[in-house]
């Protein structure tokens, strides 16, 4: 069986808080993608950057001081086109940019590969990669590229090279 990871969809990175016209334009890509490894019966898990009102109080809210993903609150929430396709898929909050315990549970599973997608691609996307990789290092993991938006289009090309010298296949560039 196979794994796709689709990596803090929501509505702060793509149209709010911290959002961008490129996380806007992968949204079709993104559910595109989702819908197919349904079709092929991938399991599918979500993950949501997750933070609390003392954001501002952390080391990430100090080097990052624009509030976002507060729990509970819209920008936290999948976008409308992502929200019945999470119905009954795993979703792990994440407090910081790569989860232990996404990687922890992806263990207990038996893969034959791994694929990520989502935003955002040099922060969140690439710190999980990177733990996946760590962690299951003869599993092919790949990201599919056209499925991820960086916080500027350089820092994403910069993330997917990067992703390839730890060799992580980057697909669809």
């Amino acid at each position: 069986m196979n794994l796709l990871i689709v990596v803090d969809m929501q509505k702060d990175f793509i149209d709010g808080s911290l959002g961008t016209a490129e996380a806007q334009a992968i949204v079709p890509a993104v559910k595109e993608r989702i819908v197919e490894a349904m079709g092929d019966r991938w399991q599918v898990i979500f993950t949501k950057d997750t933070h609390s009102i003392d954001y501002l109080k952390t080391q990430e809210g100090r080097n990052l001081p624009v509030m976002h993903c507060l729990r509970g609150s819209d920008g936290w929430q999948f976008p409308a086109e992502l929200q019945d396709l999470s119905v009954g898929s795993s979703i792990f909050e994440k407090g910081s940019f790569g989860s232990l315990e996404l990687a922890e549970y992806v263990c207990s599973l038996n893969h034959d590969a791994i694929e990520g997608i989502g935003l955002c691609t040099d922060i969140c996307v690439i710190s999980n990669a990177m733990l996946l990789k760590a962690f299951y290092p003869e599993v092919p993991i790949s990201v599919d590229a056209s499925a991820c938006a960086g916080v500027t289009p350089q820092s994403h090309k910069n993330a997917l090279e990067a992703m390839k010298m730890c060799q992580i296949d980057i697909v669809n560039e």
